[in-house]
């Protein structure tokens, strides 16, 4: 679920933590393959131990400041909330990423805007 994989990365960085190991699903680990993209994370990997697949995230810092500070929940299991293309504003005056889920797979705001594609609003991250 992609509710706690944002709490678990909000307190592995402030415990200042190189790695996270999650369990796998295909959401979570599309969702940090975005972060990743847009500097949130420096690297996502796909590992199988055992029968059992686990996702490793490799925390991204500079300077011992990481680029995740907060974020917003804005889709949950009991209120889903779905947006159209046009209605997308950007995050903190560009300072941050919304993540959206289409039916072409997880995308950021930005990303969604320029394919005119609206979806689940799922986030913002900051």
């Amino acid at each position: 679920m992609h509710y706690s994989i944002l709490s678990e990365l909000k307190n592995a960085v402030r415990a200042q933590k190189d790695k996270m190991i999650l369990p796998f699903s295909k959401m979570d680990f599309a969702i940090l393959k975005k972060l990743a993209e847009n500097g949130y994370v420096k690297s996502v990997e796909k590992e199988a131990v055992g029968k059992k697949n686990i996702i490793v995230v490799r925390l991204a810092y500079k300077a011992k400041v990481s680029p995740v500070n907060d974020f917003k929940i804005t889709s949950k299991p009991s209120r889903h909330t779905y947006i159209d293309y046009r209605s997308l504003n950007t995050v903190r005056q560009g300072h941050g990423l919304s993540m959206l889920s289409t039916s072409q797979g997880i995308m950021t705001g930005k990303e969604a805007r320029k394919n005119k594609i609206g979806g689940e609003y799922l986030f913002e991250i900051w």
